[in-house]
């Protein structure tokens, strides 16, 4: 140790500074005697009976499916205590039997859904499909609905009588044309329809030079930013509880809809400025306003604030499916 600190150098081997004074009280470093030392078992340690009853019990038809924390307390009912729940896991652990007990399918580990991070407009876009009830029992028309998430703006949507790929290649179409964004680097995501997933769409995807991206199979929250918009849409206080009465009242009501939710609606998530305004760029302008408005206020009657203003910052990029992300971080970190 000559040369470093005492106490570095004992943590670099993994020894406590009080032990290597305690090996040196005698003025010489005596041998390191951890090894040979002779500690007596605890007096609550198991003998080897109660190890061996342990794994007889569990191992008995009426708990041969149940894990320890159900057959502690069966036990206990029964008026018997062997060990503590805990003493039942190390043995079975030591024993080799520490598995899934049952017939059920032991859990799977699920893929991490796919992120993508919007910056700004028209870079990931979500999609789907939703029935829009008839007045006739058991008909629906279909509403196709593509929607930024960045802005959360309605970019594209139609109402037809089936499901098809063909009239989603149709309105993809329009809608990129309509945004002007033709061969830049846009996602789209979707679940896994079959009309999101056919060939037909793929095709047209490629040749519009739009990445796609699906949900994991037989998960149902990977595209939520669609299931939000659908939830909006069908508990608007206008939505007719009987159902349309025909598809051109259908498509009149979507649209009016549509116009409201880009152009009038206050979105929670953007700090309460509209879709379109986030779309255009305008939102940075605005909550820089309030956020004056607000300090001028706390100028004027500073003693009615006990603290800071209300954060009116610009919400930044939006990610789809962010829990991947964070774990990135906290592993860079």
């Amino acid at each position: 140790m000559a040369g470093a600190r005492r106490e570095r150098a004992c943590q670099e081997v993994g020894l406590s500074i009080r032990t290597v004074q305690r090996w040196a009280e005698a003025g010489e470093l005596k041998a390191d005697a951890r090894p040979t030392a002779e500690r007596p078992a605890p007096r609550n340690k198991l003998s080897a009976q109660e190890r061996e009853r342990i794994v007889v019990l569990c191992n008995e038809r009426e708990f041969a499916s149940l894990p320890p924390s159900q057959i502690v307390p069966k036990l206990a009912d029964r008026g018997e205590y062997v060990a503590s729940e805990s003493s039942f896991y190390r043995v079975l652990k030591a024993a080799g039997q520490l598995h899934r007990r049952g017939r059920s399918r032991a859990p799977a580990k699920v893929k991490a859904p796919t992120t993508h991070v919007a910056t700004g407009p028209n870079r990931v876009w979500s999609w789907d499909i939703s029935w829009m009830p008839s007045r006739v029992r058991g008909r629906f028309w279909y509403l196709y609905l593509f929607e930024d998430i960045y802005s959360r703006k309605v970019v594209g949507w139609e109402v037809h009588e089936r499901e098809s790929a063909e009239l989603a290649c149709t309105l993809v179409s329009r809608a990129v044309m309509a945004e002007q964004c033709f061969r830049q680097p846009l996602v789209l995501h979707a679940d896994n329809g079959s009309a999101m997933k056919s060939q037909t769409l793929r095709a047209k995807l490629e040749e519009l030079g739009i990445a796609p991206s699906y949900s994991r199979p037989r998960v149902s929250n990977d595209n939520p930013f669609s299931e939000s918009l659908f939830r909006t849409l069908k508990y608007c206080p206008a939505w007719p509880s009987q159902g349309f009465e025909t598809l051109e009242q259908a498509r009149t009501w979507v649209l009016e809809f549509v116009d409201w939710y880009n152009n009038r609606h206050c979105h929670s998530a953007l700090k309460f400025v509209t879709p379109a305004q986030r779309h255009r760029g305008e939102d940075r302008q605005l909550l820089e306003q309030r956020s004056q408005l607000y300090e001028a206020a706390r100028r004027r009657r500073p003693e009615r604030w006990s603290g800071k203003t209300r954060d009116w910052s610009v919400v930044g990029p939006t990610a789809l499916n962010p829990e991947r992300t964070e774990r990135l971080k906290e592993r860079a970190a």
